[in-house]
């Protein structure tokens, strides 16, 4: 018989919404990289996969060191990294303020939405003959490739963000007398920024997924020139080497929005 003076029991981690210590979160973040890295570790050693196809993890690691001493490796990383940025950065700009707008108002909906939905289901790569005609083959075209990749699907998920405002919010502030302006600056946009940022931090995993395909106009440096021109000549331990960075890269970017979002909103991290 359970002594109704003695203290509760302490939820489980595994209950349904249950919170964990941050001490927790790394050991799981850890071992979810730790597991796929041990089970490559042993597909090599078992020379079950010819290493052609395959490098083990330790050939990877010396390709990267190689390439880090001798290939430019940090030179590749800057400029694939100032190509994201730079398509991301535009994308970002001119996304926030149409995905507010469409959100807010339904004639610029209706006037927008469809154009947009019809525009972001056309791929990327199709868009590099006409960049190509429009913008040349230089830094440009390679920016504008990871623009088109990311603006449109940013847009459509800033209005939802947007819509996704309760309508009591909006009603509380038509009854105390605030303008559309005011309504759009102090609550909408207000009220939508944690949606916003974890958009942003979405979207930037989408540009990086579009490097390989920009760099693929008349590049000669960057980490998704280096792994397509690995290919050409069978060098999987560069295309691993390439693949596995661009991941730290994005891991170390996804985190940083993640501490953006509990510094910039408290409030949505507290426990209890």
């Amino acid at each position: 018989m359970t002594d109704k003076y003695s203290a509760p029991r302490r939820p489980s981690m595994w209950a349904i919404g249950a919170t964990i210590s941050r001490r927790q979160y790394w050991l799981f973040a850890a071992l979810g990289l730790l597991l796929p890295l041990t089970g490559w570790a042993i597909l090599s050693a078992g020379n079950w996969v010819d290493p052609v196809f395959m490098p083990s993890p330790l050939q990877v690691l010396l390709r990267f060191q190689s390439w880090l001493m001798e290939d430019g490796l940090l030179g590749d990383a800057a400029i694939s990294v100032y190509r994201v940025g730079a398509g991301f950065v535009l994308s970002a700009l001119l996304a926030l303020p149409i995905g507010l707008l469409i959100g807010a108002y339904r004639p610029i909906e209706a006037m927008l939405e469809p154009l947009t939905d019809f525009i972001r289901y056309m791929p990327a790569v199709a868009f590099i003959p006409l960049v190509m005609l429009w913008v040349g083959i230089g830094e440009g075209a390679k920016i504008s490739i990871i623009f088109i990749g990311t603006f449109f699907q940013m847009v459509l998920m800033v209005a939802e963000n947007v819509r996704g405002v309760p309508r009591a919010q909006i009603e509380a502030a038509q009854t105390m007398g605030a303008s559309r302006g005011e309504i759009v600056k102090l609550v909408l946009l207000q009220s939508a920024k944690p949606a916003m940022l974890d958009t942003l931090r979405i979207t930037m995993g989408w540009a990086w997924t579009y490097l390989v395909v920009a760099e693929l106009v008349a590049a000669n440096s960057g980490l998704g020139y280096a792994i397509l021109k690995a290919q050409r000549y069978l060098k999987t331990d560069t295309i691993f080497a390439g693949i596995v960075l661009i991941g730290v890269i994005g891991l170390v970017m996804d985190q940083a929005f993640r501490w953006l979002h509990r510094r910039s909103f408290p409030w949505l991290h507290s426990k209890g």
